[in-house]
């Protein structure tokens, strides 16, 4: 009988665990151990399981859910507090207990809830495992537990919190925190570890409202779809994944806080080859080193750390010269000294200390003393005999003195800045200056060749050098020759194409894509990747040096409302330029085209030109005036994002090049005022144009329309704008757009923020770091004057 038994359980104990990882119930009493091939709880589609995962590099494991049908095995949830456990431990699911995990002493790690009459568990489609009552409810969900991901049917109610991971492989709650607050608002923000403390957020949803409760958000919600939104009080939703950008087809979605602190949505195609990898689909915030200053905490990176944006847009961090790791396991944690400032002996103090110069660093929270018309010198001087100054900051003319802690520090190519970091003597060999490598790579590379010539004879240290030199200037003419759009394209890494690639590149200049004023641009493929070629114009004469200055100056720019250089060349009297191919062309093909756009669409790309030449304007090493803002210099990548093309250029046209006989930079119908004046033209001018491309994207209609009746001018776009917002008729305008009428009120802002920016007064045009605000209604828009007082107009 025994043995009979033995058999029957032998047979059938294999068929019901298959069957429990095929339906995804689990029974009461089951439980799993964490060994390397321990069989998880599986849904019923198995995308989904739920289990033990070895922590990449330990012998560590993570009790967890994560996506079972990629290969990288994607932890979307685990237990907040104690989830990481030792080979061995246990989860089981009890009755009275839920599931509880313990040690492999027996010690309890953590539970979920403490339930009675519990049923069984289901680890459903969606990445949810819930535990099932007798009543046939559902008792406590994984779902309500957030970890540092949401998934599609997630909701997230007010007085919700995500906290970031640790580190990549430590799960323990980390530094950042995505919070959706009891006044709507949906925030991002660090905070102290040890205390809880929340420091200010660097991102807000700006969600809530203070007239009027019921337009503050109350849920955060990702839809079966993959669209992520904030559902106000009031029923209407404030999307946060852009519609237009969401990817066609059968994907897996998530968004993740990542432990860097920069929330992503991503997505990855379920009936993939293997190879794929997760697809960014949108991150906040688009430059954490920048975004997340605050006068309290150590910023994007630990204290006294440096942070750097890498191609991905995620932050890299990395101790000054003279300082070190205080966790070397931690890259993105605190740097400390590796000596202590005394300032009970000056003299000896002075003695022993030097600064190390390093370029286009800040750190800007950490002043204590600002002085004004100061030169290098005076600067290095004023630290070096103050003993509680740690670095000295010099931009135009002023100096800032700062004390450690250094909090919030990064580095970018568009600042000036010139900062002191004191070191002591003996301990680092300073470099003058001191220019942090650039990527990771960089990085290794510089530690294996200073660990070989440190630990090498003299005579083996002169052949390296020669072997490093030789290998440097090989790669330099193999670069040359390359191409690769991921390549780091600025100052002298810009790719230099000779005439005759270029040639073949676009097969003999056959496939035009468009010509302008600055040139004709042609379809182009080098290797497997499709280029935009330009060819400029006849330059101005000895405009060989400009051309150069120019592109270096456009090479240095990144964003991503700008169209990327990839590449130049300067053969002769020939000079054209390589520019990443936008899929789906010009802006002006997009709007006038048969069909009417939808308001959503239109709407983000308005935003996304602000954006862009608010960057140009402000943010810009050197300011970039564009000069020729129109729907036919912006272009639409795959998602439909809008990329500002042919911004520096102006300045390499000859003057009877311009679209005017006046010298007039620009296309008639986006010209400012000014142009025809005797007066400077700055930046306002870009507004002007803005001004009025925004007028055509809310109306989707031409700023001139040539009616060809001997009228040059036909219908002025900005007059019928005045007209219809002075009159109240603004359907007239939109010629009867349902879509936009039925979100009225941003459609009256996007027409006010139109007639501000095409005052013929410059100085009442906003600038375009405040037309974004303005425009996603973060101020309020004042009511504009008529914009253009000085002229007679029509009707």
């Amino acid at each position: 009988m025994a043995r009979v038994l033995y058999f029957i359980i032998v047979i059938f104990v294999p068929f019901s665990v298959v069957a429990q990882q095929t339906n995804g119930s689990v029974p009461v009493g089951s439980s799993l151990t964490a060994t390397d091939n321990a069989v998880p709880w599986i849904s019923p589609s198995g995308d989904f399981a739920f289990g033990f995962q070895r922590i990449r590099g330990k012998d560590n494991y993570v009790l967890s859910i994560w996506y079972d049908k990629i290969p990288e095995k994607t932890i979307i949830w685990y237990p907040q507090g104690n989830s990481m456990v030792s080979r061995g431990s246990k989860v089981e699911l009890l009755d009275g207990s839920g599931l509880v995990l313990t040690d492999p002493q027996g010690t309890r790690v953590w539970s979920s809830i403490s339930v009675s009459n519990l049923a069984y568990g289901f680890m459903n489609d969606t990445g949810n495992f819930v535990l099932v009552g007798s009543d046939s409810h559902s008792i406590w969900e994984s779902f309500d537990s957030f970890a540092d991901t949401m998934l599609p049917t997630q909701v997230m109610a007010r007085g919700g919190v995500i906290n970031s991971k640790l580190s990549d492989t430590n799960f323990t709650g980390g530094r950042f925190q995505l919070r959706l607050l009891q006044d709507g608002n949906l925030v991002l923000n660090s905070r102290d570890i040890a205390s809880g403390y929340t420091y200010k957020a660097y991102y807000i949803s700006n969600t809530f409202d203070a007239s009027n409760s019921t337009n503050s958000g109350d849920q955060l919600i990702f839809d079966a779809t993959g669209i992520l939104y904030i559902l106000k009080r009031n029923g209407e939703r404030s999307d946060l994944t852009p519609r237009e950008a969401l990817p066609s087809g059968d994907y897996y979605h998530r968004a993740t806080l990542g432990f860097d602190g920069v929330f992503t949505q991503y997505y990855h195609p379920k009936n993939s080859d293997g190879n794929t990898s997760w697809s960014i689909l949108w991150l906040e915030p688009e430059n954490i080193c920048q975004d997340i200053i605050s006068d309290e905490g150590s910023g994007a990176c630990g204290f006294n750390s440096v942070c750097s944006l890498n191609g991905a847009r995620r932050p890299n961090c990395e101790c000054p010269p003279g300082l070190s790791l205080i966790d070397s396991r931690d890259p993105y944690g605190d740097c400390k000294l590796n000596f202590t400032p005394s300032c009970e002996e000056e003299p000896t103090y002075r003695a022993e200390i030097d600064f190390v110069e390093l370029t286009s660093i800040d750190w800007p929270q950490s002043d204590y003393v600002h002085m004004e018309s100061t030169s290098v010198d005076e600067c290095k001087d004023s630290c070096m005999n103050d003993c509680l100054c740690a670095v000295a900051i010099h931009d135009r003319n002023q100096c800032w003195k700062k004390k450690l802690p250094l909090s919030n520090g990064w580095t970018n190519e568009s600042l000036n800045t010139k900062a002191f970091l004191k070191f002591q003597k003996g301990k680092i060999t300073p470099r003058s200056p001191y220019v942090f490598p650039r990527s990771r790579n960089d990085r290794k590379t510089l530690i294996t060749i200073g660990s070989s010539l440190l630990g090498s004879s003299v005579f083996i240290n002169i052949v390296l050098i020669g072997v490093i030199c030789l290998g440097f200037f090989l790669n330099h003419q193999k670069k040359g020759r390359s191409f690769n759009p991921a390549d780091n394209v600025v100052q002298n890494n810009l790719i230099h194409f000779t005439y005759h690639e270029l040639v073949q590149a676009t097969n003999g200049f056959k496939d035009e894509l468009g010509k302008g004023s600055f040139g004709i641009v042609y379809k182009g493929v080098m290797r497997t990747n499709t280029v935009a070629v330009k060819k400029l114009n006849r330059l101005a004469e000895d405009g060989d040096k400009e051309f150069k200055t120019e592109v270096n100056a456009i090479a240095r720019t990144h964003h991503k409302n700008l169209v990327q250089l990839l590449g130049y060349c300067a053969d002769g009297e020939q000079r054209l330029l390589v520019y990443e191919y936008m899929s789906n062309g010009t802006l002006a093909s997009f709007l006038f085209g048969d069909e009417r756009p939808s308001w959503e669409q239109r709407s983000h790309i308005a935003l996304g030109i602000a954006k862009g030449l608010s960057y140009l304007h402000e943010e810009c090493s050197t300011q970039i005036i564009h000069c020729d803002i129109k729907p036919q210099n912006v272009l639409l990548d795959d998602f439909y994002n809008a990329k500002i093309s042919d911004f520096g250029l102006a300045k390499l046209l000859l003057t009877n090049q311009s679209r005017t006989s006046t010298g007039i930079r620009g296309t008639k119908g986006y010209v400012a005022p000014e142009w025809f004046r005797n007066t400077p033209v700055t930046t306002m001018v870009d507004v002007y144009s803005y001004g009025v491309l925004l007028l055509e994207i809310v109306s989707c209609r031409k700023s001139v329309k040539e009616f060809g009746t001997g009228d040059e001018y036909g219908e002025i776009l900005t007059d019928l704008a005045w007209d219809c917002y002075q009159e109240g008729r603004l359907e007239v305008f939109v010629e009867n757009d349902l879509e936009a009428l039925d979100d009225y009120k941003k459609l009256r802002i996007f027409v006010m923020v139109g007639l501000w920016c095409i005052q013929e007064n410059p100085s009442l045009r906003p600038t375009m770091k405040k037309v974004i605000p303005m425009l996603d209604g973060v101020i309020e828009v004042p009511e504009p004057p008529c914009p253009f007082p000085f002229s007679v107009t029509s009707g």
